[in-house]
């Protein structure tokens, strides 16, 4: 599939081919939901929880004889009706990890891709090389894109220092080389801006 390439002014600069077994496949819903549900899953360290009855101070003796108070019969102050008492079937520390099979992962991956350029949503860029850290000058590119009010991803081949750490400012943009994303970072972002370069990355990750 054709697209067109922006130079850094928002103009047309040429085509590049884009491969339809990477961006022009029907997108497929359920790996999608699968890959983001694994990606938000395996962030959560799982280190919540509460004390029991057993943990809590206090406790050792009956605070009150059986009978005799007109009052409900009590054996420990560490009971969970009692305040500061110990919880109940509270949560408890434990791995929130899940796997995907490697070809799901693949399949959410390029189902992204293609959602995104199906939308109109995936553009092309040619490669940036700024001289200096500035963001001022990639806030021109984003504004010359039309990108400024979007939430926008921009895949690089290379961690190219002067690209990446003029963009680092910018509120609605993120910055990432090309196959270190996941689903979940190419679904969260409504824009994909893409380097021309990082078009044979992409491809390439999708190879082993």
């Amino acid at each position: 599939m054709l697209v067109n390439v922006l130079n850094k002014d928002g103009q047309n600069a040429g085509q590049v081919e884009l491969p339809d077994e990477v961006f022009g496949i029907e997108p497929h819903e359920h790996a999608m939901h699968l890959a983001v549900r694994v990606y938000l899953s395996n962030q959560r360290q799982g280190t919540h929880k509460t004390k029991t009855r057993t943990e809590v101070s206090g406790g050792g003796r009956k605070p009150w004889k059986q009978k005799g108070r007109g009052t409900a019969r009590s054996g420990s102050n560490r009971s969970p009706v009692w305040v500061g008492g110990g919880t109940v079937h509270g949560p408890k520390p434990h791995l929130y990890k899940l796997d995907l099979p490697k070809k799901v992962r693949r399949l959410a991956r390029k189902s992204a891709f293609s959602l995104r350029l199906r939308e109109n949503n995936l553009l092309v860029l040619e490669d940036l090389s700024f001289g200096e850290i500035k963001t001022k000058q990639m806030a021109v590119v984003v504004k010359a894109l039309n990108l400024e009010n979007q939430k926008t991803l921009f895949l690089v081949a290379d961690n190219e220092k002067n690209v990446v750490c003029s963009a680092r400012n910018l509120p609605k943009l993120t910055t990432s080389v090309a196959d270190k994303i996941s689903t979940y970072d190419i679904l969260r972002h409504k824009k994909l801006l893409v380097s021309k370069s990082a078009i044979e990355r992409i491809v390439k990750t999708f190879d082993n």
